[in-house]
């Protein structure tokens, strides 16, 4: 399992950028795909997180109505539109996967799942 994204950079704040997360390995069927970021001194958190069997996401607060996720099957990619971009929206953006042994449920919080597998992350930075 492979997972790299792309996308990240330099933007002012107002700004917009659409992340990828190219998979390979796996298709997104009976996984829980997901965004996290790390900005420095800080730990890591999650910021997006989509099931595609029954269409269910997950954004953080500080995201909503800012940020989408989406999955693109013929490409086996997930992207994250992140738009008005704010300073504080400074990290390094990983993509992860996890593979559910079997369904359970609506995807409702990040913090329900242990992700199995990580890509590098992308910097994104916002100036003020």
């Amino acid at each position: 399992v492979q997972l790299v994204e792309s996308g990240g950079g330099l933007v002012q704040a107002g700004g917009s950028l659409r992340l990828s997360c190219a998979v390979s390995g796996l298709t997104f069927d009976g996984k829980i795909m997901g965004w996290f970021r790390q900005a420095p001194g800080k730990e890591r958190e999650a910021v997006s997180g989509i099931q595609k069997n029954d269409g269910t996401t997950y954004y953080a607060d500080s995201v909503k109505g800012r940020f989408r996720v989406s999955l693109d099957n013929a490409k086996n990619t997930m992207y994250l539109q992140m738009n008005r971009l704010r300073p504080e929206d400074t990290a390094i953006y990983y993509c992860a996967v996890e593979i559910l042994e079997r369904y359970r449920g609506s995807l409702l919080a990040m913090a329900d799942y242990e992700m199995n597998h990580w890509g590098r992350g992308t910097q994104v930075t916002v100036s003020s």
